[in-house]
């Protein structure tokens, strides 16, 4: 079991997070917030490349800190930006990396080999990675967080760069995983969490502000996400009024779905809350003040 008891971190007057208390056992765990949340600060503890103002963070009861080595190889971390020599080979990259981490040169070859097969880059895993795309950096990325098959990953933004076709094959890919261990993935995109991780932890104002499955985070607004067909020239006011989510054209109309907790109106339609609603709704403060509504 991972623990963290009554973190708090500040960076100087600014608090980042306050009193974080938080239980981790094998299952994916989204932690799901906006930018600038508290997401990767919380994730850089858990990697002991920050340590807390106040509070502890524990492995089986243990300070992670006071473990030291013992900790770090434990611990698989994918960084948003992680560093790699160009003129490597994936291979290469991934052996380095292993020599570095002690573990033997036959064991590292086969287990790097499996690694580049399972984030399908078998087929060039002996090429420089100086032209590879945004997308295979990030899979070697994922790669080499698994190298020491750890029994905590922590992952930080993973699938940045990735398209749609990757992106389910690494969600696949946690899914097996998690059997044996903690996989943390720190996320704004709704979509790589929901249909895996066993637990959502949502940060806002420095705090945590839920953790929970989403089957239970759905019951906070059920009963509240409605679909509506309005006329494009009605949009812009609808859109002042309620809380929507999403708009798509359909039949000469705009099909909005949106929250709104009060009375309907004829002409709409309850649909079942998802994990998108729920981000937009916990989050509208921030995304209105970014622009995003």
């Amino acid at each position: 079991m991972l623990t963290v008891h009554q973190v708090t971190k500040h960076y100087g007057s600014f608090c980042a997070l306050q009193d974080i208390n938080l239980e981790f056992t094998n299952g994916v765990y989204g932690l799901l917030a906006p930018n600038g949340a508290g997401k990767t600060t919380l994730i850089k503890m858990l990697a002991t490349l920050l340590f807390p103002t106040k509070g502890e963070i524990l492995y089986q009861g243990e300070n992670i800190i006071r473990m030291d080595e013992r900790y770090r190889e434990l611990i698989g971390y994918l960084p948003q930006q992680f560093g790699y020599y160009k003129n490597y080979s994936p291979t290469q990259y991934l052996l380095y990396l292993a020599a570095l981490k002690g573990i033997p040169l036959k064991t590292a070859k086969a287990r790097t080999a499996e690694l580049l097969r399972l984030v399908a880059l078998e087929d060039v895993m002996n090429k420089k990675m100086k032209k590879f795309s945004g997308g295979m950096i990030q899979r070697v990325g994922i790669a080499q967080a698994m190298l020491n098959d750890p029994q905590i990953l922590i992952l930080d933004e993973p699938t940045a760069g990735l398209d749609p076709k990757e992106r389910v094959r690494f969600r696949n890919l946690l899914t097996d995983l998690a059997r044996d261990r903690i996989v943390i993935l720190s996320t704004h995109i709704v979509s790589d969490v929901e249909s895996i991780a066993s637990e959502i932890v949502m940060i806002k104002d420095s705090r945590i502000r839920y953790k929970d499955t989403i089957h239970e985070l759905s019951k906070l607004i059920a009963g509240s996400v409605y679909e509506t067909e309005v006329e494009f020239s009605q949009a812009i006011d609808f859109r002042a009024r309620y809380l929507t989510v999403a708009e798509k054209q359909e039949g000469g109309k705009l099909k909005i779905r949106f929250v709104h907790q009060g009375t309907a109106e004829a002409g709409w339609k309850a649909v079942v809350p998802n994990l998108e609603d729920l981000f937009i709704y916990i989050y509208q403060d921030e995304a209105r003040t970014q622009g995003t509504f």
